[in-house]
């Protein structure tokens, strides 16, 4: 995550922060992903939609490195440093350098309060060992008051300073929302991956994820990667789309061209019966 700076620059096509080629992830005799290629360029706000079972998690799963594909290829560049194949790294490993996620349902330390919760996301990304916790070292007790201003700051950003220091489980729905991509920011990433960030919220509260969504993107510098059924959500954050239907790439383009696309309007809704109705209010 870069210093806050207002108005980033438009995302570049030929500055890619994840190039996915060729990507098939199959489990058994079920293909999940196949022949999958796509880029995420540094500074954009892209979405993955589709049908439920499409692959979207699992092509999530892939970039993150929990699952390992079969065949293709997936690098991560960062900003300042060396273009990496993420296929076989670890998850910490591949968070270490500069991806973050969240998850479709709550993941949280439910008996932590929402302070503690953002502080082990920035904490992750400190250098401390157990000894200098121990002994309390100068450099310890820099991190420390470091850590616990980032997490002041983050909890500011996403609107959560009130409720610092309530345990997370009594949170409502959209708050824990918001508290998961909160730790997500804590470890400093590049590219912040939120897997359907609006499940279980209300129509008030969406609006807010969507500022909060474009927010991420514009004040922090960082590249969002979005799954998200919501299609209102999507057609208002993302510059770009990528649909995905029996883990394939079935289109790509703008907000408008996706609306108006016959082969997603199909995928998600069926042939229609007739010209008059088309489904496209759906989109």
């Amino acid at each position: 995550m870069t210093d806050a700076t207002p108005g980033i620059a438009p995302a570049t096509t030929d500055d890619v922060v994840f190039s996915v080629q060729h990507v098939t992830l199959r489990f058994g005799g079920v293909t999940s992903l196949s022949d999958v290629s796509l880029s995420l360029n540094r500074g954009e706000i892209l979405s993955i939609i589709g049908p439920n079972g499409a692959g979207k998690t699992s092509l999530f799963n892939c970039l993150t490195g929990v699952y390992t594909p079969q065949e293709g290829s997936i690098i991560f560049t960062p900003e300042h440093g060396h273009a990496v194949s993420v296929v076989g790294r670890k998850p910490y490993k591949v968070n270490r350098l500069g991806v973050a996620r969240t998850f479709q349902t709550s993941r949280m330390f439910s008996a932590l309060t929402t302070f503690e919760n953002v502080k082990i996301g920035v904490e992750s990304k400190q250098h401390t060992g157990a000894i200098g916790a121990m002994l309390r070292l100068p450099r310890t007790r820099r991190e420390e008051h470091e850590s616990d201003l980032k997490t002041l700051e983050l909890l500011k950003f996403v609107g959560l300073t009130k409720r610092a220091n309530e345990i997370s489980s009594s949170l409502p729905y959209g708050d824990r929302r918001r508290l998961e991509i909160a730790r997500a920011l804590g470890t400093n990433p590049e590219v912040l991956l939120l897997d359907e960030p609006a499940a279980g919220t209300n129509p008030a509260e969406k609006v807010e994820l969507a500022e909060l969504i474009r927010n991420v993107r514009t004040q922090l510098g960082v590249t969002v990667l979005l799954i998200e059924h919501d299609m209102k959500l999507v057609m208002s954050v993302a510059e770009r789309i990528i649909v995905l239907n029996f883990g394939q790439v079935i289109a790509q383009g703008s907000p408008a061209e996706i609306q108006r696309n016959t082969v997603v309007i199909n995928a998600y809704l069926g042939a229609p019966d007739s010209d008059e109705d088309n489904g496209t209010e759906a989109l």
